[in-house]
Formats: structure tokens, C-alpha cells, sequence
């Protein structure tokens, strides 16, 4: 059963947990327009720690584009969930080596490759991104990299309101697109299908 708390609750219950030794990953999950990458930059921030952001790991525009799933971008099946499980077992390793890490550059709506670097002195990981926890045969096995895990809970109305704020450059049909065919049924399918975390914390402020 989830520990229900707050940020600071969270933060406090975090640093008592770790020995100052070996690298922890600690997994922060929510439905899109959950405010996890905010979030998890704060956390990281308190922590002493780095931030590994699961959109890195979007296929490319031109893979989409080739299977068709290109107004799917977002969706489970548009992430390359092998090379993020990969990330994340070089990080668990620690073995005194940095590892480079993507980041999704919104404003291009591409992936940069190598655009962080987690340093082998840093000794927590906060993993961002909406699917860690997703009960699926793909997304489960991330589960054995994290030493602790947290879901954002965010009412569905207060995520629409931040979906239509993030594409209010859209209108009329584009718009009901990108929410009713893909960013709502993605925030549906995280809030009825992920596994349960340790940690479940309100972000709705």
C-alpha cells in the first residue's frame, strides 16, 4: 500500500532511507500534465542527485513516421524501453564510470543524444517519465532498477486543464486529436494500469 505524503514528506523519507554509499534510483511516475519533470528537477535538487528523463528514450520522428505511429507520439509503444532498461542498469552498476544520457528537447520535439551527463560522484537518480510503472510486459522489468518509487497524484481535470495549456497552439481539429486520440487515453491508461508505488504524493497545486 502506497505511503500517502507530501513533497516534504517524500524528501525526508528519501534521505533517511539512503547510507551515503551506494547509488539509489528512485522512480517518479504520473499521467501526462502530471508536472513530473518539475517535480522530479525539485526532487533531484534536494536530494544532491540527477535527473534521468524517460522521454529521452522517444523513437525518432523518422521511425514514427515509418510505422505509422507518429500520432501516437507519447504512447507506450513510441518509447525505446530497451535502451532506457539499458540506461538504467549502467547507472545501477556504479561501477566509477559517467554515464551519458538523452534528453528530449521539447522546443524540436526531438531527442538529444548524450545531452546529460551523470557523473560516477553522483549517488541518486531520479527517473521521470509516465510509463515506469505501467503494468506491462515491456515496462515491468524496469521495477528491478528502483530502490524506491513515487506516483504524482493529479485529478484527471486538473491534468486536461494542463494538456489544453501545452498545446494551446493548436485548434480546432488538431486539437482534439492530440488530446482525444493520444494524450488523454495515455493519462487514462497510467491512471488505471500502473502498478502500485511506495510512495504517492498530490501535485495539483
Amino acid at each position: 500500500m502506497p505511503v500517502r505524503t507530501d513533497f516534504e514528506g517524500l524528501v525526508r523519507a528519501l534521505a533517511a532511507s539512503g547510507d551515503g554509499a551506494g547509488r539509489r534510483i528512485v522512480a517518479v511516475a504520473g499521467a501526462p500534465g502530471s508536472g513530473k519533470s518539475t517535480f522530479a528537477e525539485r526532487l533531484a535538487g534536494r536530494l544532491g542527485g540527477a535527473v534521468l528523463p524517460m522521454d529521452g528514450f522517444h523513437y525518432d520522428d523518422i521511425v514514427l513516421e515509418a510505422r505509422g505511429h507518429r500520432p501516437r507520439k507519447g504512447a507506450p509503444f513510441t518509447f525505446d524501453v530497451g535502451g532506457l532498461a539499458a540506461t538504467l542498469a549502467r547507472l545501477a552498476a556504479d561501477d566509477g564510470r559517467a554515464v551519458a544520457v538523452p534528453v528530449f528537447d521539447r522546443s524540436i520535439e526531438i531527442a538529444r543524444a548524450g545531452a546529460r551527463i551523470i557523473e560516477p560522484s553522483t549517488r541518486v537518480v531520479v527517473v521521470e517519465g509516465n510509463y515506469l510503472l505501467l503494468d506491462d510486459p515491456a515496462w515491468t522489468p524496469l521495477g528491478a532498477h528502483f530502490d524506491a518509487t513515487v506516483m504524482l497524484d493529479v485529478p484527471m481535470p486538473v491534468i486536461e486543464a494542463r494538456l489544453y495549456a501545452r498545446w494551446k497552439g493548436l485548434e480546432g481539429e488538431a486539437l482534439r486529436a492530440k488530446m482525444e486520440e493520444n494524450d488523454l487515453p495515455n493519462a487514462r491508461l497510467v491512471a488505471g494500469h500502473s502498478r502500485a508505488a511506495d510512495f504517492l504524493v498530490a501535485n495539483d497545486d
